[in-house]
C-alpha cells in the first residue's frame, strides 16, 4: 500500500494536482486520497479505478513500475490480484509498458455482486468484454444489456459503464482496456438486448 501511495502521490504532483483537485477530479473524498497517498488506507478496485482515472492513467500502472518493453512472462503468482469486499475480484495478465495504456483483466464476480459504475476514461479509450461463464449485466451510459457465456462486446471506455452479476452462479468475464487516444467513438447505438 506504501508503493501505491507513492505512486498517486508522484503521479499527482507530476501533473500539478493539489489533494484537493484530484479528490474533485476523482470523485473520491479528499479524506480517502490522503489515506490512500500515505498508504494507511488500501482502496477498494472502484476508489483506484477512480483514482487512475481522474490521474489519466490504468489501475496496471498504480501498481506496477513499467517492465521492459521486450518479452514480458507474468507467472500466475506474479500477476496483481485486487480483491474488492463487495465480492469480487481483478486480476491483471498484462505488464504495464512504458508508454502503453493498456490493460487485459480477468474478473471474477460472486453470485449477486454488483461492482459499481466506472467513471469514464479518457477520450478515444475502448474496452472489450468476452464472458468466459456466468452471465455479466453491463450497464453503459445507463443502457443495460446481458452477457452470457461466449458473448462478447465492445463499448467506448470514454463512457460511464457498470458491471454486475444478478445470477446465482460465479460470473468470469475478461476485460481489455486501451486507454489510447485513436479518435472519438460513434455514437451507442440501440441494440438487441
Amino acid at each position: 500500500m506504501t508503493e501505491l501511495g507513492l505512486r498517486i502521490r508522484a503521479r499527482r504532483r507530476a501533473q500539478g494536482l493539489a489533494l484537493e483537485q484530484l479528490a474533485e477530479l476523482s470523485g473520491v473524498s479528499r479524506s480517502m486520497v490522503s489515506d490512500v497517498e500515505r498508504g494507511t488506507k488500501t482502496p477498494t478496485v472502484l476508489v483506484l479505478d477512480r483514482l487512475a482515472t481522474a490521474l489519466g492513467t490504468s489501475i496496471s500502472r498504480l501498481l506496477d513500475e513499467p517492465a521492459g518493453n521486450a518479452f514480458v512472462l507474468l507467472r500466475n503468482g506474479q500477476q496483481r490480484v485486487v480483491r474488492d469486499p463487495a465480492g469480487w475480484e481483478r486480476r491483471i495478465l498484462s505488464p504495464v509498458l512504458p508508454g502503453v495504456e493498456f490493460e487485459f483483466m480477468r474478473t471474477v464476480l460472486g453470485p449477486g455482486v454488483d461492482a459499481g459504475e466506472f467513471s469514464p476514461h479518457s477520450p478515444g479509450s475502448r474496452e472489450y468484454v468476452a464472458v468466459e461463464s456466468g452471465r455479466l449485466t453491463l450497464t453503459i451510459d445507463g443502457q443495460a444489456a446481458t452477457l452470457e457465456a461466449g458473448d462478447s462486446v465492445y463499448y467506448p471506455g470514454d463512457c460511464r459503464h457498470a458491471f454486475a452479476n444478478s445470477g446465482d452462479v460465479e460470473c468470469v468475464y475478461y476485460l481489455v482496456m486501451d486507454l489510447g487516444t485513436a479518435g472519438p467513438h460513434a455514437a451507442w447505438p440501440d441494440r438487441e438486448r
